[in-house]
């Protein structure tokens, strides 16, 4: 039975090596499977998913605004799909997690989305608060904060190399950019009493 799963956490927990393994795992079964990412995350470049241990893969992307439904039917048009895989489904809009539910039901197949829970301000993305909400199975990555405790934040730094409290939710980068933390750690870079 087809289903559509959440795997979330914060910034380098390795959600994307567990979806290029799980991608791959298929494949080596004899599967065939659709990988899909954000077009404006082109950090490993365009089109493609990679994890900071080394490994990627060629990916189709979504845009905003894109009807996932349509896309992965028209996927499935070209030939069988065992499984779908989106990284970067915090990007999703809640219409788009509403697509990727349909195409589960109606086109009966799985849909494994990775991604971000909360943003550098603690704040839900529109696409993980709809898939938290829709998905029929979550399952968290676990990563660590430096004092050892599970981090389930994460700040952004500004130039200066302090967190920053305000601005767009949405800004691309990777370790230069983003720390994860347990909410204490958090609490203290954002300078919450």
């Amino acid at each position: 039975m087809a289903k559509l799963y959440f795997h979330y956490s914060t910034m380098n927990a390795g959600k994307s090596t567990l979806l290029l393994q799980a991608s791959h795992n298929y494949r080596e079964g004899g599967m065939a499977t659709y990988l899909i990412t954000a077009q404006f995350d082109n950090r490993a470049g365009e089109g493609r998913i990679a994890s900071r241990i080394g490994i990627g893969e060629e990916a189709d992307t979504f845009a905003p605004g894109e009807d996932m439904f349509e896309k992965i039917s028209q996927r499935l048009g070209k030939g069988p799909v065992a499984c779908v895989f989106v990284d970067e489904a915090q990007f999703l809009s809640k219409d788009q997690v509403w697509q990727l539910a349909r195409a589960v039901d109606d086109l009966k197949v799985p849909v494994m989305c990775y991604g971000l829970r909360v943003d550098f301000q603690g704040n839900l993305f529109p696409g993980s608060a709809a898939l938290l909400a829709w998905a029929d199975e979550m399952r968290e990555v676990r990563t660590i904060c430096h004092c050892g405790k599970k981090a389930t934040m994460v700040i952004r730094r500004g130039p200066d190399g302090r967190a920053l409290t305000a601005g767009e939710q949405v800004v691309i980068g990777g370790n230069e950019t983003y720390v994860s933390l347990c909410r204490k750690h958090w609490r203290e870079a954002v300078g919450d009493p």
